[in-house]
C-alpha cells in the first residue's frame, strides 16, 4: 500500500469504509511514518474535542458596532499628514496658483510639445498619360451612373 496523507486523514476522521479501514490498519502495523502521522492527527482531534469555546461577553455587539463606527477610512488616513497645511487658507490657494502657472507655461511655451519630423524631399509618383486618361474616364462613368441612379430614385413609381 502506498502512503497517502489524504487516506490517513480520512482514517483519523473515521470516514473510511470497513474494507479500507482494515487494509489501512494492517499498513499501520508495518509503516512507522504512517503510524506517527495517525497518532499526531488523533492528538489534534482529541484536542479539538476537549476544547471549549469561551462565551461571548454580553456587550460584544455594542463594542463591535462602536469600533466599526470609529473606524477611519483609507482616504482620511492618507489626508491626515496634509491636515496641518490645509488649516491655513493660503496653502491650498498657493498650490492651486502654482499648478495654474505651470499649466500656462506649458501651453504658452513654443515647441514644448512633440514635433513630427519633416521629410527632406517629397516623393512624386510618376503616372503614364494613358493611366491618367483611363482614371478620368472611369471617374466620369461613375459620375454618370451615380446621377442616373439618383434620378431613377427620385422618379415616382407606379
Amino acid at each position: 500500500m502506498s502512503c497517502s496523507e489524504e487516506l490517513l486523514l480520512d482514517y483519523s476522521a473515521g470516514k473510511l469504509d470497513a474494507t479500507r479501514m482494515a487494509t489501512l490498519k494492517a499498513h499501520l502495523r508495518e509503516c512507522a511514518a504512517c503510524r506517527d502521522a495517525v497518532q499526531s492527527q488523533d492528538a489534534v482531534w482529541s484536542g479539538l474535542e476537549a476544547w471549549t469555546v469561551p462565551p461571548v461577553s454580553a456587550d460584544f455587539d455594542r463594542r463591535l458596532y462602536e469600533r466599526i463606527g470609529n473606524e477611519v477610512g483609507w482616504w482620511e488616513t492618507a489626508l491626515r499628514p496634509l491636515r496641518a497645511m490645509l488649516a491655513f487658507p493660503a496653502v491650498p490657494a498657493a498650490a492651486g496658483a502654482a499648478v495654474l502657472l505651470v499649466a500656462c507655461f506649458l501651453l504658452i511655451t513654443p515647441g514644448s510639445g512633440p514635433v513630427a519630423p519633416q521629410p527632406e524631399t517629397a516623393a512624386v509618383e510618376t503616372v503614364a498619360p494613358d493611366q491618367a486618361e483611363s482614371a478620368l474616364l472611369e471617374m466620369e462613368t461613375i459620375r454618370e451612373f451615380s446621377s442616373l441612379m439618383h434620378s431613377e430614385a427620385a422618379a415616382p413609381r407606379m
